[in-house]
């Protein structure tokens, strides 16, 4: 038995859902025989470390001061093994533009972009619609608007701006959702996503029954492969350890257009990397433990 501390909740966007994970993973690890508590990490979080004295940290905080490699950094210093990617990669991955300049650079295919601040409103975005706006350093399509027609553009930004600083302008590509699951290194079977919506926003994402996730995703043997390959080398250039998702746009001609890479995914009811893993084989309390075997020092 180990005293784990799983944080959650934080002050992020993501905050509710990011409660709903550390829910699941904190009663998972209790009964594969954990002392395993839930830590708001929403103020005061080295105190309350300090009190709780774990042997290791689960990070199940998503966004910003979770995702974005501040945590991380935390643990770091206070000595403290923790679960999934480092100080940098997730700090790379949670930084949208950044991400998909260390991606191209890998050549790795990802649809072109613009990084736009708060200035931007008043000049010109450098891609024509369709497009996609989102925040430069959130999850959980928080912020995002897909932008079909130039009059909608400075909704979408306002919109994006409401939740940072940066935001980006995304070429829209336009085919199959997929995303794929890797832990430790080795891909899961991908999971192709169906919103009913026909857009896989925070609605479709958090609300059972709004969309249909299939596993294995129907692709093909040699699309499929070639999916994973892909992901696999996001998940490289990034540097992300532990269990991580890539999320990808697969479009007519079968090119896998890679989206984002995910360092901390949900493990909420309808969470994808649990999904992943069910089809391989394994259950949720089985993949909570794989996932925290992992935890340890990376600076």
């Amino acid at each position: 038995m180990k005293r784990i501390a799983v944080l959650c909740g934080g002050r992020s966007a993501e905050r509710e859902v990011s409660l709903k994970t550390g829910a699941a993973v904190a009663a998972a690890l209790q009964n594969r025989g954990h002392d395993a508590v839930t830590v708001d990490a929403v103020s005061n979080l080295p105190g309350q470390l300090a009190r709780i004295k774990p042997d290791a940290v689960f990070v199940a905080l998503h966004g910003r001061w979770g995702e974005d490699g501040t945590v991380q950094g935390l643990l770091e210093m206070l000595e403290i093994p923790y679960t999934g990617s480092g100080v940098l990669a997730s700090a790379l991955a949670m930084d949208k533009a950044l991400s998909k300049v260390v991606l191209r650079s890998a050549g790795i295919p990802t649809p072109d972009f613009q990084r736009l601040d708060p200035s931007t409103v008043d000049c010109t975005v450098e891609l024509d619609p369709p497009l996609v706006v989102k925040p430069n350093r959130e999850g959980s399509t928080v912020g995002i608007t897909v932008v079909r027609r130039p009059e909608e553009l400075a909704g979408a930004l306002a919109a994006a701006f409401g939740h940072g600083t940066e935001a980006l302008a995304e070429a829209f590509v336009d085919g199959r959702e997929v995303t794929v699951g890797i832990l430790d290194g080795e891909p899961l079977p991908v999971v192709e996503i169906v919103p009913d919506s026909g857009f896989y926003d925070y609605e479709s994402k958090y609300t059972p029954g709004r969309t249909r996730y299939l596993c294995p995703a129907p692709l093909g043997d040699e699309l499929t492969a070639r999916v994973t390959e892909v992901a696999e080398a996001a998940n490289r250039a990034l540097g992300c350890t532990g269990a991580s998702r890539v999320d990808l746009i697969v479009d007519a001609e079968g090119t896998p257009w890679v989206l984002e890479v995910n360092t901390i995914p949900g493990m909420t009811p309808t969470s994808l990397l649990p999904k992943a893993a069910a089809e391989a084989g394994m259950d949720f309390e089985a993949l909570v433990e794989r996932i925290l075997r992992g935890a340890r020092l990376q600076a």
